[in-house]
């Protein structure tokens, strides 16, 4: 799973009110190579630095304390795990956050087993782009469940073709079902800025699946 980001929907990071922000950008750059380099005690120090918002986050993504809790410790082991492959190319808050939400959206898509051609419930005066996308039913009929198949397979190619912001908001909005002005929230834009790169995603992703719908 790639976690680089170029930030453009994630601005959200930048706006943490975290203890890291109380970090000069030359510490905060130090603890992180020292990190790199393989200091458990400089680790436990970012962890202490962004702990409550990315425990905040994961709750606010799935609303259960609980849950949060497990996808918080997910979050940071996968941090740990792959903190070497981090280039100081974006905020380390931006790359961070996009580990969260990456953690946050597979947990969901394993909880509720959702078929990535199932829309969720559309909001009022909105035409959701999965309605216009042939279901997955292979208790009626064996040929639509392999077609059913296929169009999975479109989709996730024509996913990894949007940009972040662009494949970011489509996910919140069609995987988890936010709704446009929580997904503005999220991504610390305003519902109208959520809303155009919403339609921009799926006027792309029309024209790279223009012959299943």
């Amino acid at each position: 799973m790639d976690f680089q980001t170029d930030g453009a929907c994630l601005e959200l990071a930048g706006k943490f009110p975290a203890e890291g922000s109380r970090l000069g950008e030359a510490d905060e750059r130090e603890l992180i190579r020292r990190a790199q380099r393989g200091d458990r005690a400089a680790f436990d120090s970012l962890v202490r630095l962004y702990d409550h918002e990315v425990l905040r986050l994961a709750l606010k993504v799935v609303g259960s304390p609980e849950e949060a809790q497990d996808l918080y410790q997910e979050a940071f082991l996968k941090v740990y795990r792959s903190l070497e492959r981090f280039r100081f190319d974006s905020r380390f808050s931006t790359w961070l956050y996009r580990v969260v939400m990456n953690v946050c959206l597979d947990h969901l898509r394993r909880q509720k087993g959702r078929s990535e051609v199932q829309a969720p419930a559309s909001e009022e005066g909105e035409t959701e782009y999965f309605q216009t996308v042939a279901d997955d039913r292979p208790e009626l009929d064996p040929e639509r469940a392999l077609k059913g198949r296929e169009i999975r397979r479109r989709i996730a190619s024509a996913l990894e073709r949007l940009n972040p912001r662009e494949r970011m908001v489509f996910e919140l909005k069609h995987y988890q079902g936010l709704k446009l002005r929580a997904i503005g929230e999220l991504c610390g834009t305003t519902e109208e800025t959520a809303k155009n790169c919403l339609f921009r995603a799926t006027q792309k992703l029309r024209v790279a699946l223009a012959d299943l719908v």
